[in-house]
């Protein structure tokens, strides 16, 4: 991404309703996992290193970061160590050496999907995990997507098949941000008719009242996710392990 759109994150991601609500879907999915104290965890493309400190209640947190701007901003944070790396195959670590990896809307970033996917299974130790989110649904496709430099977007067996190929074992798979799917869909496809706005418009903080709402609503979707397949919604989440 540009380095404008990472300053603008490092701003937004402790209280934008997406960013907020996101981190409370993706810790109640991991409470699940019960990892263990202690347990060595990787997050790849921490970005500004908004969920470090989240991850860092299951464990014993890392972050990667490919830009050099993103990955100062998260160190700045002082939550955890942040290597420079880059997906497929420039990640200083050792082959078994985390319990989970994370990778939350990062794999839609890389030209090579298949082979970043083989690598992170490779730094799992067996019974490990890979918890991932993209963005679904190519016909969501919109300047957003153009802006934050995405490759694709993905539909749920695309995802589940490169999953696979990578030699881990899907444990579930489901699209999620559904409740909000009807209202994102229609500002999308309007979006392809309708000039745009200037850069990051998408993630403007709405006032509080609204912010909260957003955030409670998206946050809801925790109760069920993974538990009740869901057809349909903007991204997805998978939860896989190493065999």
């Amino acid at each position: 991404m540009d380095e404008a759109l990472y300053r603008q994150m490092r701003e937004l991601e402790d209280r934008h309703w997406w960013f907020t609500a996101r981190r409370r879907i993706v810790e109640s999915v991991l409470a699940r996992l019960l990892l263990g104290p202690g347990a060595p965890i990787l997050d790849v493309g921490c970005g500004t290193g908004g969920n470090l400190a989240m991850l860092s209640r299951f464990g014993a947190v890392m972050g990667a970061e490919y830009d050099a701007t993103a990955a100062l901003l998260a160190r700045e944070r002082g939550v955890a160590p942040v290597a420079r790396a880059a997906l497929p195959d420039r990640l200083p670590f050792a082959a078994s050496q985390f319990q989970l990896v994370t990778l939350f809307d990062v794999l839609e970033h890389i030209d090579d999907d298949q082979g970043s996917l083989t690598t992170l299974a490779g730094l799992l130790r067996p019974g490990g995990f890979l918890v991932l989110t993209v963005p679904a649904f190519p016909f969501l496709w919109s300047a957003h997507d153009t802006e934050h430099h995405h490759k694709r977007r993905y539909r749920a067996a695309q995802l589940r098949e490169r999953i696979t190929a990578a030699g881990l074992n899907v444990q579930w798979l489901s699209y999620y941000n559904s409740v909000l799917f009807p209202p994102v869909a229609m500002v999308r496809l309007l979006g392809k008719v309708v000039p745009h706005k200037s850069v990051g418009s998408e993630v403007a903080l709405p006032p509080a009242p609204l912010n909260t709402l957003l955030e409670n609503v998206f946050a809801a979707e925790r109760h069920w996710l993974g538990r009740v397949p869901v057809p349909f919604g903007v991204s997805l989440m998978a939860v896989a392990r190493k065999p």
